[in-house]
């Protein structure tokens, strides 16, 4: 029987005894196992990024949500010790700093009403005080005596009445060419004021007219200190022109402060003042300008505030111990003024204030641990000079650390 050859197809297929598994399934998966998978340490790697990151998250999100509460265990990058300072309770003073000038008070012109030659003239510098000459014409002394009035007219009987008069037996009295039980001074002229010049005249060597005539007595409100000479030693003296310029002896501190801080400021505050050589003495506000006057403009317009092109008033303080001051006039210096106080004050840095969206401040507290919080605080007086603020709130005292941000 002839044999029959075997039906040609598409061919057999491979297969797997064992599992009756085609052969190209299994290679796939052969492939699919090929891919090495991650090795246990790369898990764990993996793993840590992700808490790490859901951490940062939390974080950011109670941040945000509450601006003076961080994580506990949360520290600042700038935790240094050097950036630290302690919270203190004390006195402080508000103080308003302003540069000034110091010298001497009052500016007096000295007027000459004689004719002649200047014969005799001081010298800058010098003091003249009651009784004594501040200069001389054709030989006559023209002396200084202490009044508020002028004088405008000779002193001579049966002249009336008037405040010159009462100023002139005023310093009769004083230099002792008469007594309250031969001359009253009332600002009436008689035979006592007359007698009383008569002595006076003698004493200097004059002509014992009882007569005074105009230009032979000088009235200033105290004794007076040379600062500039413009009368010409052998010239003819110029009627009714200044022969010389004066100060008082009153040392005074003058500063031009900012207008926009004349409320700040009144007659009666205290004051520090920081001499040259860094020397300090005390002293006390005597008035305050109530008239701002602008800057003068260009260079070369001096310092102070008036420098800036805003307007200033002036300010007047009166050293509490003039001697302290020395003797220098026109000296540079600066003053602080006092212009409010409060005791028990808890203090801190202005530098650790921490300005925060919502408008308040705030400030970093260490606590145990090297904890970082912070703390929100409302703001007090202000001491400029020393850097100082009050700050008031809840969880903050006396001995505590806090934080100065490192710029």
């Amino acid at each position: 029987m002839p044999v029959t050859a075997p039906r040609r197809g598409p061919g057999p297929t491979a297969v797997n005894t064992a599992t009756q598994e085609p052969a190209a399934e299994l290679a796939g998966r052969a492939r699919l196992r090929a891919v090495p998978r991650p090795s246990r340490r790369r898990w764990k790697l993996v793993a840590g990024v992700v808490i790490v990151l859901a951490a940062a998250a939390a974080a950011a999100t109670v941040w945000v949500t509450d601006p003076f509460v961080r994580p506990k265990g949360a520290r600042a990058a700038s935790a240094d010790p050097s950036s630290l300072a302690t919270v203190t309770e004390r006195s402080l003073a508000s103080q308003t700093q302003v540069s000034a000038t110091l010298g001497y008070a009052g500016n007096y012109s000295v007027f000459n009403y004689t004719q002649g030659h200047s014969t005799s003239l001081p010298t800058v510098g010098q003091i003249v005080s009651r009784g004594q000459p501040i200069y001389s014409v054709d030989g006559n002394q023209v002396t200084l005596l202490y009044g508020d009035t002028p004088a405008y007219r000779d002193f001579r009987p049966g002249m009336s009445d008037g405040a010159d008069v009462k100023e002139l037996e005023q310093n009769l009295l004083a230099l002792g060419y008469a007594n309250s039980s031969n001359l009253v001074a009332n600002g009436h002229f008689d035979s006592f004021d007359a007698t009383a010049i008569e002595r006076w005249q003698k004493a200097m060597g004059l002509s014992q007219s009882g007569v005074l005539t105009l230009g032979r007595v000088v009235f200033m409100p105290e004794p007076i200190r040379i600062t500039a000479v413009s009368a010409t030693l052998g010239a003819p003296a110029q009627l009714g022109v200044p022969v010389l310029q004066a100060t008082s002896m009153t040392r005074e501190v003058i500063a031009n402060l900012d207008a926009t801080q004349q409320s700040d400021v009144k007659a009666g505050d205290q004051v520090t003042i920081t001499l040259p050589g860094n020397r300090t003495t005390p002293g006390v506000v005597t008035s305050v300008g109530t008239v701002a006057t602008a800057p003068p403009s260009g260079p070369g317009s001096g310092s102070n505030s008036a420098s800036s092109g805003t307007p200033t008033v002036e300010v007047d303080v009166k050293p509490t111990d003039p001697a302290a001051t020395g003797t220098l006039d026109q000296a540079p210096v600066t003053i602080a003024i006092t212009t409010a106080s409060v005791n028990n004050a808890i203090v801190v840095p202005v530098d650790a204030l921490l300005a925060q969206a919502s408008g308040v401040y705030a400030v970093e507290v260490v606590e145990a641990g090297s904890i970082h919080k912070l703390v929100p605080v409302s703001l007090g007086l202000f001491d400029d000079a020393d850097g100082l603020v009050q700050v008031i709130g809840s969880g903050l005292s006396a001995g505590q650390q806090v934080v100065i941000p490192k710029i």
